[in-house]
């Protein structure tokens, strides 16, 4: 797997163009690939009929960083993939909503030990997106697969 540094990988994920162009904006991603934070920012074209946050770009702002984090944080000897993601919507989302993740050490140390013996690996992550006040505008749940990598045949 190529690696860049976190701070190269948020400013790419920030000009990517799903990112750019629906208002979504990593503004926290640490360097040990352990936490991250991202916003979705209301714009003219990524709100709804009755002016609400699209639900695709809710979903968006959270897609791809359980994957990312534990693809980095685990190390070299794993095969990291979305499996299956779900959303649930608590309340309309309005203004800039934001999301966070972290993967806690102990999380790593479990799904390591449940791949040691080279089966696969299905774990869920939630994470819900919160307006300006705290409160959940939408639950998203995502789950990994993950297995250690196979020895190539010499």
């Amino acid at each position: 797997m190529r690696t860049f540094p976190a701070r190269v990988l948020r400013h790419g994920l920030n000009l990517w163009p799903p990112f750019l162009f629906t208002g979504i904006h990593v503004t926290h991603l640490g360097e040990d690939f352990r936490s991250a934070r991202v916003e979705l920012r209301m714009r003219p074209w990524n709100r709804n009929y009755v002016g609400t946050h699209f639900g695709g770009s809710l979903f968006a702002m959270t897609d791809p960083f359980w994957m990312l984090l534990v693809m980095h944080a685990i190390g070299d000897g794993y095969i990291v993939w979305d499996r299956a993601a779900e959303i649930v919507f608590e309340k309309p989302g309005r203004g800039t909503v934001s999301a966070e993740f972290h993967v806690e050490d102990a999380v790593l140390d479990e799904l390591r030990a449940a791949a040691a013996g080279g089966d696969k690996v299905l774990r869920w992550f939630e994470t819900p997106v919160r307006d300006a006040s705290g409160d959940t505008v939408a639950l998203v749940r995502k789950q990994l697969y993950l297995r250690r990598k196979r020895p190539k045949p010499a």
